[in-house]
């Protein structure tokens, strides 16, 4: 048993999860549950919803996807970071990590965790998470290493990094194939802060047309799944 582990031996862990997937709320459960000092306190595939339930069930820890079915994960996160001073998050996503997880620290959270590793090391991230540690993977640790080393004050692995979280957001819906009014709806705001949005990302990543961005953005989209 290391240190953390006799320091809260006598404590249970409070975990919130917020996946919009049933069925990954429901391996991660089976995971957690097989931990005798963590429980699960609530469920959800809806920022609302957790926002809710961040307040009425008070968890030790959140755990949340950055797809969810009301809006970005990003965007809960900060949210909770913003109100709940004692709760720690961990985001546990299948997106880049190298893009992604940085972004999620900056939001707030303390730690990522990609997907297909969860089964192996949710449990670990999220002890080290509750011990006030930060997790990422080994390979994202050695890249922020090497860009400290390398007097880089934020590391570049991708060129879509130049984007706002709104407008890697909004590129995203356009690579699902979402038209300006179906961007605005899913994300209420309004159809001219879409298109706003959509000329930022063109000049940002260089790109003139409209179909231009289209085909970007869905093959980055297909790169991702």
């Amino acid at each position: 048993m290391d240190t953390f582990n006799k320091q809260v031996s006598d404590k249970i862990w409070r975990l919130l999860l917020v996946d919009d997937h049933p069925l990954v709320r429901f391996g991660l459960s089976r995971l957690i549950d097989d931990e005798p000092d963590l429980e699960i306190c609530g469920e959800t595939g809806k920022i609302s919803e957790a926002l809710e339930l961040a307040r009425t069930r008070e968890p030790d820890l959140v755990i949340v996807d950055l797809s969810l079915s009301d809006g970005n994960g990003l965007d809960l996160v900060k949210r909770l970071h913003a109100h709940y001073d004692t709760i720690k998050m961990l985001v546990c996503s299948m997106h880049d990590e190298s893009l992604f997880s940085q972004r999620a620290i900056t939001a707030g959270a303390r730690g990522y965790i990609n997907k297909q590793e969860a089964t192996t090391h949710i449990v670990d991230a999220i002890r080290h998470v509750l011990s006030g540690r930060v997790w990422l993977s080994q390979q994202m640790t050695e890249r922020l290493l090497m860009g400290m080393v390398d007097g880089q004050s934020e590391l570049k692995v991708a060129t879509i990094d130049c984007l706002s979280d709104r407008e890697l957001e909004v590129f995203g819906l356009i690579g699902r194939g979402m038209g300006p009014s179906q961007i605005a709806e899913q994300l209420h705001l309004s159809v001219k802060t879409i298109e706003s949005h959509r000329e930022k990302i063109k000049k940002k990543l260089n790109l003139r047309t409209g179909s231009e961005l289209a085909r970007w953005a869905i093959q980055w989209t297909l790169d991702q799944d």
